[in-house]
């Protein structure tokens, strides 16, 4: 699911039934497969696209500076005559295995236009110079096809635009609550976890008092399965009709700047894509498990943020700020 764009300038660049769902309302759902994170020389061919990931985004023809991709982009060196074994990776960034070039143009038998326009999005680069910015329809549809997704449907792609636009978004809304909650320590983050998970929604810092996190880069894994996805698989097939669900279509890990006192620390999140559309939904329906990589400070924070609102439910938390209302 990659949504973003190479930049060469760039120096840094509880899911049971997954846990926050989102309604893609009447767009598509996001293609069986990523083109853009396959990275063998198999999923480079166009014969059967494997069906873990879930959207390419590669490089623009515009000017690096205007370009916008959570991974710094390294120069692509290009194959020597006498080395042919890597003249097939060599076509790609070696840092996204993303194009390094992708014109707007309309590819040569599409008899559909499609619009060059790419939408900014709200997530703030690790360089501190804007936003990141999301591929035109035009871009995704030309690097299906070099990618050798012939077949791809030119009607939909604005719709799976949109789609992953959606997921990008939200996925970064999460990410913002968890440094809402811990951008300033483990004290001011229990102060808000004590309360539970829907109150500690309500309070906490002003986005003045904790510094806007910033994405640097991000990396598209779509066959590393994480252990907590596997754990629910395995929970699944012991006990289908609590734990049920299919596996995450999708992974990303994504590499937020933290910044307090002047500090920065950059933190690594971990995001399992899910989908929860049934053969009878009238819309596709998506769910993120967005949480922080398990490292001793990551696992205190998670460990805190659950047992914080296990705690307050236990306590009788909710019940007392009922019967107070």
């Amino acid at each position: 699911m990659g949504w973003f764009w190479a930049d060469p300038d760039v120096s840094t660049a509880s899911a049971r039934n997954a846990p926050h769902p989102i309604s893609a309302g009447d767009a598509r759902s996001p293609p069986p497969s990523c083109p853009m994170h396959q990275k063998s020389a198999t999923a480079m061919k166009s014969a059967n696209p494997p069906a873990e990931s879930a959207c390419p985004y590669p490089k623009s023809t515009a000017p690096p500076a205007d370009s916008a991709c959570p991974y710094p982009g390294a120069g692509v060196s290009k194959p020597t005559p006498e080395n042919t074994t890597t003249s097939t990776f060599s076509k790609y960034n070696p840092l996204n295995y993303m194009f390094p070039d992708l014109s707007q143009e309309k590819a040569p038998e599409q008899k559909i236009a499609l619009p060059i326009e790419r939408e900014p999005s709200t997530i703030p680069k690790g360089t501190g110079s804007g936003n990141w910015e999301y591929p035109s329809p035009q871009q995704m549809y030309n690097a299906l096809l070099r990618k050798g997704y012939t077949d791809t449907d030119v009607t939909a792609v604005e719709s799976m635009v949109s789609v992953h636009n959606a997921l990008n978004e939200g996925a970064w809304a999460e990410i913002v609550e968890w440094e809402r909650r811990f951008g300033r320590g483990f004290a001011k983050g229990w102060e808000i976890c004590k309360k539970g998970e829907e109150a500690g929604a309500k309070v906490g810092p002003s986005q003045d008092e904790v510094p806007q996190p910033s994405l640097m880069r991000f990396m598209g894994r779509p066959k590393d399965m994480t252990p907590k996805a596997a754990m629910i698989q395995v929970m699944g097939w012991m006990y289908p009709s609590k734990y049920g669900v299919e596996p995450p279509f999708d992974r990303h890990d994504w590499f937020v700047q933290r910044e307090y006192n002047g500090q920065k620390k950059e933190i690594r999140y971990v995001i399992d894509y899910y989908s929860l559309s049934q053969p009878d939904d009238d819309e596709p329906i998506f769910s993120l498990d967005v949480r922080p990589a398990v490292t001793p400070t990551a696992a205190v924070e998670r460990m805190m943020r659950w047992g914080g609102d296990v705690w307050y439910r236990a306590a009788g938390g909710a019940v007392r700020e009922e019967s107070r209302n």
